[in-house]
């Protein structure tokens, strides 16, 4: 990893370029030579030095390099070393954009902490952002890397150019919408209209009308004849969420419906023929439903030809890094605001919180964040989460590795009842091999 040290004392220099075996240390001790390394090595870390010539008694000139390196680079980390009467101007780097502050005399143990903190956190920050690049959208509007997502992404996929009847089920915040556009869109009625109602948001008594419409003079006030939903989905997709909580009354007449293909306005004798795709969606447990007669059992059949279970996001693996980094830099654009990330802590609170709200919760506790941080980065703090404990974070690749192995090692020799030899065999290892990682994790 590359670091520039922007430091105009020779001394000095020569001095922090020792402390940081391991980086590849790039020197400058202005403004422009600094914008010129910065430009040609593009590199990850920096130490500022706010006094710097012409003008080394003051902070302006490195508070303006500053600014010119988060404009070239926004994600570079730069710690400002500063001298011990100038906390104020280190707090005013900070709220500009700055990593972190360390004061002077340089203790080379304590800027080296800091300064691999700021590499820890790049990191971080560099892999999510290479993830969201790789994780295609393979919907519009969906953003997952998650296996057992992308299955149901494949699968809306290959359903979509049917007319098939789909019930999307899944917990309330996890992309049914997105999803029944998707539908609609990859489908042939994707010039038609796409006409979503929710069953749950409209009393029974106007729910009728809305579906179905009604001729002047059906009933008290219908002063005029009005099209309902159904026929505004003509060559379309006809989206019914939270169908669980349609009423019986209207399952009967939305089952005939699926059946005739015929709609018949409320105080009318005609029946309208009406060429439409039907896609539902619920977050409740219809089978459930169906046992204490609350949902018709032929209606469930005949709305669920493709029934699509929708993992929720507690369950999506990398996923919660994965959307709240896309979010953030959604909310970050609208309200123009210039916070760039996470802090590490956030992330781990964010990876560890079960999201019971789904994708939805998240955005709305993202947002309130951006709105509400005073820092350049979104803390934990800003996020409303606890932080769990370093252990309880994601695992290092080798701790995951001794997890993987551990296990294996666990249950091989239960299926062979103890027996070394067998054991050995089925893991396709040595006996020597197995009984080293016998004491390795403590198994023997």
């Amino acid at each position: 990893m590359k670091l520039l040290i922007v430091e105009d004392d020779a001394g000095l220099q020569s001095q922090l370029r020792w402390c940081f075996e391991g980086y590849e240390v790039l020197q400058a001790r202005d403004r422009s030579s600094a914008m010129t390394e910065v430009r040609r090595h593009q590199p990850q870390l920096v130490t500022l030095d706010l006094g710097l010539p012409p003008d080394p008694a003051n902070a302006a000139e490195g508070l303006a390099l500053l600014e010119e390196i988060l404009s070239a680079s926004p994600h570079t980390k730069i710690v400002v070393v500063t001298g011990s009467d100038d906390r104020e101007n280190a707090l005013r780097a900070v709220a500009q954009g700055a990593y972190d502050y360390y004061v002077k005399p340089v203790a080379a143990d304590a800027l080296r902490l800091i300064v691999d903190r700021a590499a820890h956190l790049y990191e971080l920050e560099e892999e999510n952002r290479r993830l969201s690049q790789r994780a295609e959208q393979p919907l519009q509007g969906l953003i997952t890397a998650d296996p057992g997502m992308l299955k149901v992404c494949r699968m809306v996929e290959r359903v979509a150019p049917s007319d098939a009847t789909v019930l999307l089920l899944g917990d309330s915040g996890t992309g049914k919408e997105i999803l029944a556009r998707a539908l609609h869109e990859l489908s042939p009625r994707k010039g038609g209209p796409f006409v979503a109602i929710n069953c749950a948001a409209i009393p029974e008594n106007l729910l009728e009308s809305e579906l179905f419409g009604y001729e002047k003079g059906a009933f008290t006030g219908a002063t005029r004849q009005s099209i309902g939903k159904i026929e505004h989905a003509h060559k379309g997709t006809l989206f019914l969420d939270e169908i669980g909580d349609l009423p019986m009354s209207l399952q009967a007449k939305l089952l005939r419906f699926l059946q005739e293909h015929t709609v018949e306005r409320l105080g009318g004798r005609k029946e309208i023929p009406v060429d439409i795709r039907v896609v539902g969606a619920t977050n409740q447990d219809l089978g459930h439903l169906m046992s204490e007669g609350g949902f018709r059992e032929d209606l469930y059949y005949r709305i669920s030809e493709i029934a699509v279970h929708i993992p929720p996001l507690r369950d999506r693996q990398g996923d919660r890094s994965l959307i709240a980094h896309a979010l953030l830099e959604r909310f970050v654009q609208d309200q123009s605001r210039p916070r760039r990330g996470f802090t590490s802590d956030a992330l781990r609170a964010v990876e560890a919180y079960d999201w019971p709200g789904n994708v939805r919760e998240m955005e709305n506790v993202i947002r309130r964040a951006v709105i509400m941080a005073d820092g350049p980065n979104v803390t934990a703090e800003d996020l409303g989460l606890d932080v769990p404990s370093e252990h309880d974070g994601p695992m290092g690749l080798r701790a995951a590795r001794d997890a993987a192995e551990r296990e294996a090692v666990i249950n091989a020799m239960s299926h062979c009842n103890g027996n070394i030899s067998s054991a050995a065999d089925l893991l396709g290892v040595t006996r020597p091999t197995l009984y080293n990682l016998l004491d390795k994790f403590g198994l023997r």
